[in-house]
Order: C-alpha cells, then sequence, then structure tokens
C-alpha cells in the first residue's frame, strides 16, 4: 500500500495511514491474524484523502463531507466548492425496462440529501419540500434517489412556468391508476414492483407536458 502511495506522496509514513484509520476516512479489512489489509478502493480512498490534504487544503471534515457523497453515488468534487453536483439529466426512454428491470444497467445507485436535490434541479430547497409534501418525490431515510432527481428536473421546468407543486400532484394521482393498470398487465407484481412503475409514469407524465409547454407559443 505504501509503495503504491509514495511514487505520489514519498513522506508518507505508515504512522499517517494509522491516522487516517483511527480517523474513520478508510476502513480496511483485517487478515485472519490481524493485520490490516488494503484493497485497491482502500488505496484509491487515501489517494483522494491526501490530494484534498495536500493540493487543495481541505480539512477533515470537509473530507469526511467528500467521501460520503462518494459513498451515496456522487462524485466528490476536484473544484474549490467541496460540494459534489448531481450527475446531468439523463434521457428518459419511455420504452424502456420498467421495475425491478429498470435498476442501472450503467448507472450507481444515488442517495441524494434535499439540497442536492435542489441544486441538481435548480429548485429552492423549499421547492423541493413542497414536491414531497405533495407527493411527487419520497425520500427514504432522509435521501431521495436517481428518479426523484429526473422528477424533480421535470418539474422545476414546469415550476418556472408557474405551475406549483399542488397542480402538478394531479399527474402524481394518473400515475398511481396507471401504474396499477401496468402491473396488472405484467403479471400482478406489487410493492416495490408497483412503486417503481408508478415512478416511471411520473417522469413520463411530466417529460411530456414539459415538452409541450415549451413549443406552446
Amino acid at each position: 500500500m505504501l509503495a503504491l502511495l509514495r511514487a505520489d506522496f514519498p513522506d508518507l509514513t505508515i504512522s499517517k495511514v494509522r491516522f487516517l484509520d483511527t480517523e474513520g476516512v478508510v476502513s480496511p479489512g483485517r487478515s485472519a491474524s490481524g493485520y490490516r489489509r488494503y484493497s485497491d478502493a482502500d488505496v484509491d480512498r487515501l489517494r483522494f484523502v491526501l490530494t484534498a490534504q495536500r493540493d487543495r487544503f481541505w480539512p477533515l471534515r470537509v473530507i469526511r463531507e467528500a467521501l460520503d457523497a462518494y459513498d451515496r453515488g456522487l462524485e466528490p468534487s476536484t473544484g474549490p466548492d467541496p460540494r459534489p453536483v448531481p450527475p446531468p439529466p439523463v434521457a428518459l426512454d419511455p420504452l424502456g425496462p420498467v421495475g425491478d428491470e429498470a435498476v442501472t444497467r450503467n448507472e450507481s445507485p444515488l442517495r441524494l440529501t434535499l439540497g442536492e436535490v435542489a441544486r441538481g434541479a435548480g429548485l429552492s430547497e423549499i421547492q423541493v419540500r413542497d414536491l414531497a409534501g405533495f407527493g411527487l418525490i419520497v425520500s427514504v431515510d432522509g435521501y431521495f434517489d436517481r428518479p426523484a432527481l429526473v422528477i424533480a428536473r421535470s418539474a422545476a421546468a414546469l415550476m418556472q412556468r408557474g405551475l406549483g407543486a399542488r397542480h402538478l400532484r394531479t399527474f402524481r394521482l394518473a400515475a398511481e391508476r396507471e401504474a396499477a393498470i401496468v402491473t396488472q398487465l405484467r403479471g400482478g407484481r406489487g410493492g416495490s414492483a408497483e412503486s417503481a412503475v408508478e415512478g416511471e409514469c411520473l417522469e413520463l407524465h411530466l417529460a411530456l407536458l414539459r415538452a409541450q409547454v415549451a413549443l406552446a407559443p
């Protein structure tokens, strides 16, 4: 591990690495005899921490926040602002997979805070709370997923035209009805599968409405 890192950090010592271990920024595994075993991911994590300290002068608090963002599916910022930015919009494919089959062919799971959804969608935190309050997006344990970000981005374009979250709630209700029909046609699977289809129906509703509004004079 030291040999891999010392090419870029010649002053690195084992005591420095142990310190980072105790600070919780890296958690290596242990061998049967109790020795620390650093994986490739651990080495990459250490490289990020050491680079952030040396080149950006980030304190450990900021580094921990960046690593937490990375663990939630975001890419830590490489600029002066350590806050991560949610990924760019992804084109909605209405003919693509639905339900459990839609789980990320090329997309990693994403867990976003309310503030990250707001920044990624171009909304205020109050507007994001309104979307959540009217059931357009849902958080789990305080975090929003990738579909919530897609919905928030479509909603943002419509809210710029004067619509509020309470107006968009109509599409939530329509999506619930359509999801029940789609789920029944697909064999009657309920639960999480129906919830996933419901979210996709809502994404499609908002995307279509957004396109029509953009064409309006």
